[in-house]
Parts: structure tokens; C-alpha cells; sequence
């Protein structure tokens, strides 16, 4: 079967200001599979450009493919577009089938499938064994009710099958790296890159998190195979660049030093960034210098927030000397640290961003990222906050860049005025200049500088959004409302 996997455009700051592309990892773990299947596959990629709606339907028409599979890593901001450009082939191309998959279509696909008749079948779940199932029951004309973890119509109506059984062999599936082509992927200030899972999953419970819904049980790839991958990547591809999507790689800290022990052995000399709990880091204290020493320049740590009340309300699981130390290790072995903090989970008031500041300053973060809580239906913390009335209805702007919820004590303007003067205090204060002026590694100066210049970029361009594009006003109804 011919089969066209499209990477939608999507809107978000960080598609759009660093000019700088990740492949679509997702597509790429179902592309694998079918390619291996016999299926004629091909990866068209909007991003780049990025393409305009009519550019992608003109394409599509052009290679005539039977099915048609789309997706994206931001699935919630993504869903509209997904549904403007499936309408547009449905519309021009009838006979071409339309499956889509995600995090947002597994819980919202009763209300995608009711108002968007263009779809014929999503993907609840991991996509690599079921979609093999349903391309197969579709070229051969089978039933697709005996196909599990998919919601499509039967006989007009709408139902769901009983959900797929999670993979327990994430090696049992090749990720489908010839469908790159000649897209060129780059990262960390265009050096060729791609994106990379050793884990899916999460051990931890955190209120306000999905990816432990949506994986399931924590489970890791062969430490050595993938080592081998990596190192194919990069004397096939030319990547040098490796960004692992894993929302906790370290959680089995045996596994995962197996894996850093394997990718040393290899002396690739890549770089390697990647996010990560700090209380891992804490633990790994003794063997942080293999972390050095297999690549890695930087870590996201998802801080959240540093108050042990609201951390404790949102059970994050850590604390607050976990979080200062492991900043501290990184330091100490060179490996850049990136804080987040989220705006939303308490009651913010001016007090409160203040005091935000001071902790900032206190952990002495060499980067920082300031998010807002965009609240998903399917987990825990939407049923804790469902009351709360909304600011931002356009749901293409619910990708943790914009506010989505009132804050009671701020006016939208006066919260993002407090986010960006924080940015800019954390961003241009003594200790943060002086190392990315005179860090004594060059590659982490460079990689700073990088990040710096994307920052400046995005905090002009978001105040310009903010005060000449996008409309923020309490509306009449609640998160609830929205989310029926």
C-alpha cells in the first residue's frame, strides 16, 4: 500500500523563531515498521518552510497515496491544523483513507471523530503494532472492530476498541531513519541532529502529567542496541546532535548506566542533550562524570516549581535541596542546567513571582524556561482545577508558551510583564554572563550563546503576540466547559 506520513506546520515560537527542525520521531517509529511490512512509505514534512496548507494538499495529490497518517509531538495545539488539512484531502481526494494518532486523539477521539467526519480511524496509544493492524484490515478490506487500541465508525457509529496491550520490546521495532531523506534536521545552532528514546513511560505520579497514562509501565530499550543506533546515525547520517525524548531515562539507574558505559566505549563525540529529574542526577552523584563523558552538555530539569507546598499539591516527588544540588553536580561536570519554572499551579500574585525570583536566583540555573500549566483532560490535575474560567480558547495556543487560565490576583498583562522581567534578570545577571562569556569549555559557551540568542528572539516576539495579536480576556466559561 502506498502510504504518505505528513509532519503538520505548526505554530508554536519553538517551531518558528530557532529556524531549526527536529525529525518527526513519532512518524518515523510507525514509518519502520511499514516499511518492513512491504508498505511504500514516504514522510512529507510541513514543518520545513514551513508549507502551506494548499503546498502540503498539492503534494499529497501529486504522490496519490492510499492512506494517509498524521500526527504531532504537541498533539493538543496541533489537533486543528490536523483537522484543516485532512478536511482539505477529504475534500479533493475521497477515496484516500485518514488515520491519525497522538496523546490528544487517544482521550479526545469521540469529540475528533463527531466533528470531523474526514477521519476515518484514530490510534489510541502506541501506534507501531497497531497501526500494522489497521493498514493491514484496510488493504484487505477486514473489519476493523477486531482491531485493538482504535476508535473509528462503525455503520455510522462511533465506538472504540478495547485498548492495545503496551509493547514490551521497544527494540522490536526499527525506527524508520531512511525517511529523513534529504530534510535537513539540525539543532544546538545547525549542527545535523535527530531525536532519540531509550524509555517510554514515567514511574512517578506527577497530577498534572499524561505521559504515565499514555505509556503505561516504565520500560527501556537494550542499552547496547541503542548505543549501536546512535553510533549508526552518526557515520550514516552525519548527526551529531542527539536529543532523547524520554520524559525519565534514568528512572532503572542500572540500565541507564549500562547505556552511557556502551555509548563511551563508541568515543562518537557527540552531543547529547535531554531532560531529566533531578533527584536522579542527586543519586547518580557517584558516576555523573560517564554522563560528561558520553556526550551530554545539557539537562532540562522539570523543577516545576519551588514551593514545597504546591510541589507536594502536584506530586512532583521532589524537593527543593534535590533540585539546588543537582544543579550544583551539573555545574561541577560541565553539563549545562536548565530550571523550568510554571506559572499556574498556584494562586500567583506579585509576591509570589517575587519570591519565585529569589529561588531562581538561589539555584543559579545556567538557563531557565518559563512555562504556563496547560491543563489536559485526561489527567488528575483537571479534575483539581476544572472550575478555573480560561483565558485562551484558540487551542493551537495551548502549548505551555501562552496562558491558558485566570490568574485571580493578576491581570494577564501584569503576569506576562512578571515572566519576562524574571527572564530577563535570570538571563542578564552577573553569574550568567560571566560563563557564557568565559565558561572554560568552548562547546558549552557556543551552546549558550546559542540558546541566548534564541531567547532574545522569542522574548521580543512574545511580548509583541502578547500586546498586538492574541486577545486574552476572561471568558464565560470554565475548563470543564471547554473540555466537554
Amino acid at each position: 500500500m502506498r502510504i504518505l506520513l505528513i509532519n503538520p506546520p505548526h505554530p508554536s515560537i519553538g517551531s518558528r523563531l530557532p529556524n531549526e527542525h527536529l525529525p518527526p520521531l513519532g512518524l518515523l517509529s510507525i514509518g519502520g515498521p511499514l516499511i518492513d511490512k512491504g508498505h511504500e512509505v514516504r514522510l512529507l514534512d510541513a514543518e520545513f518552510g514551513p508549507m502551506e496548507f494548499v503546498e502540503i494538499l498539492a503534494v499529497t495529490l501529486k504522490y496519490n497515496p492510499a492512506l494517509v497518517l498524521m500526527g504531532h509531538s504537541g498533539s493538543t495545539s496541533a489537533q486543528p491544523i490536523i483537522s484543516a488539512i485532512t478536511r482539505l484531502i477529504r475534500q479533493q481526494a475521497p477515496s484516500i483513507k485518514i488515520v491519525i494518532g497522538g496523546v490528544f486523539p487517544t482521550y479526545h477521539w469521540r469529540e475528533i471523530l463527531e466533528s470531523d467526519p474526514q477521519i476515518d480511524c484514530i490510534v489510541c496509544g502506541e501506534g507501531e503494532e497497531t497501526i500494522l493492524r489497521v493498514v493491514d484490515a484496510i488493504e484487505n478490506e477486514n473489519a476493523l472492530e477486531f482491531v485493538k487500541g482504535i476508535a473509528f465508525r462503525l455503520e455510522g457509529r462511533i465506538t472504540k476498541t478495547p485498548p492495545a496491550p503496551h509493547i514490551k520490546d521497544l527494540d522490536a521495532y526499527r525506527v524508520g531513519w531512511e525517511l529523513m531523506g534529504d530534510y535537513k534536521y539540525t539543532y544546538w545552532g545547525k549542527r545535523k541532529a535527530v531525536v532519540v528514546q531509550f524509555s517510554r513511560g514515567c514511574p512517578h505520579s506527577c497530577s498534572y502529567c499524561g505521559q504515565r497514562l499514555f505509556w503505561g509501565t516504565w520500560r527501556h530499550r537494550d542499552p547496547q542496541l541503542l548505543a549501536d543506533e546512535i553510533e549508526m546515525l552518526h557515520q550514516k547520517y552525519g548527526v551529531e546532535v542527539i536529543n532523547f525524548a524520554d520524559e525519565n531515562p534514568a528512572a532503572s539507574q542500572k540500565e541507564w548506566k549500562k547505556f552511557l558505559e556502551a555509548l563511551i566505549e563508541k568515543n562518537l563525540k557527540l552531543t547529547l542533550v535531554g531532560s531529566i529529574r533531578a533527584d536522579d542526577i542527586v543519586r547518580d552523584a557517584d558516576h555523573l562524570h560517564l554522563y560528561k563523558e558520553a556526550g551530554f552538555e545539557r539537562f532540562l530539569l522539570g523543577i516545576e516549581n519551588y514551593d514545597e507546598t504546591i510541589l507536594e499539591k502536584i506530586k512532583k516527588g521532589g524537593s527543593i535541596a534535590k533540585d539546588r544540588a543537582a544543579i550544583q553536580l551539573l555545574r561541577k561536570h560541565d553539563i549545562l542546567s536548565m530550571a523550568t519554572y510554571v506559572i499556574g499551579f498556584g494562586e500567583e500574585t506579585f509576591s509570589s513571582f517575587y519570591n519565585s525570583l529569589r529561588q531562581l536566583l538561589h539555584y543559579d540555573p545556567d538557563q531557565i524556561q518559563l512555562l504556563f500549566v496547560t491543563p489536559h483532560r485526561w489527567t488528575p490535575y483537571f479534575e483539581e482545577i476544572k472550575d478555573k474560567r480560561i483565558l485562551q480558547s484558540d487551542q493551537t495556543k495551548w502549548d505551555y508558551k501562552h496562558q491558558v487560565l485566570e490568574v485571580e490576583n493578576l491581570a494577564p498583562w501584569q503576569v506576562i510583564l512578571c515572566v519576562k522581567v524574571i527572564e530577563v534578570i535570570m538571563q542578564a545577571r552577573p553569574a550568567a554572563l560571566k560563563r557564557l562569556l568565559f565558561h572554560s569549555d568552548a562547546r558549552l559557551r557556543s551552546a549558550m550563546c546559542w540558546y541566548t540568542n534564541i531567547g532574545r528572539k522569542v522574548w521580543f516576539h512574545e511580548l509583541f503576540e502578547f500586546f498586538f495579536r492574541n486577545k486574552y480576556q476572561s471568558t464565560k466559561f470554565k475548563l470543564s466547559e471547554f473540555w466537554k
